[in-house]
């Protein structure tokens, strides 16, 4: 299986993902998922996150809006390939100052589910995400809970990765 995208637009273009960048990112820092996003062929556009008001704060560092299943189901079969360690190591990487650990959020664009991705996912923590019927949840936050090795839902605003 090749890690290229399992679904393609209607008109056979590459399938589409927006990454958000908050105000507070490090010029650049969106490079690594915008470059893993295109080498598994996505089309992507990279926007800033609309500045937020005096007190607000983004529990993330980027987010991805795309087809959630399509993006898993391009990184094949085989957990251990190159997009899945790059995937990793993204997510695993070491804070920057203006993150705070925050992790990367995928949104699916057909259902609004949030999937927060921080670096206490395992390899087994991705299988289970490939598997989950995101049809199932609508505008639903979900983050692995690593005492119970399960995707659970957390209440609005509690966006952190911490089980």
């Amino acid at each position: 299986m090749t890690d290229g995208p399992s679904e393609t637009a209607s008109d056979g273009a590459a399938p589409h993902a927006d990454v958000f960048v908050p105000p507070s990112a490090v010029s650049g820092a969106e490079s690594t998922v915008v470059d893993l996003l295109t080498g598994m062929g996505w089309d992507v556009s990279v926007k800033s996150w609309p500045a937020l008001r005096a007190g607000d704060q983004l529990s993330w560092l980027f987010l991805v809006a795309l087809p959630v299943q399509a993006f898993l189901g391009g990184m094949g079969a085989k957990l251990a390939d190159d997009a899945y360690r790059r995937l990793k190591a993204l997510v695993g990487r070491p804070a920057q100052p203006a993150t705070n650990g925050a992790p990367v959020v995928l949104q699916d664009t057909a259902t609004g589910v949030r999937i927060l991705l921080g670096p206490e996912l395992d390899e087994e923590a991705y299988r289970r995400l490939r598997a989950l019927d995101l049809t199932r949840s609508r505008n639903d936050t979900l983050r692995y809970d690593v005492t119970e090795a399960r995707w659970v839902s957390v209440p609005d605003g509690s966006e952190g990765t911490g089980s």
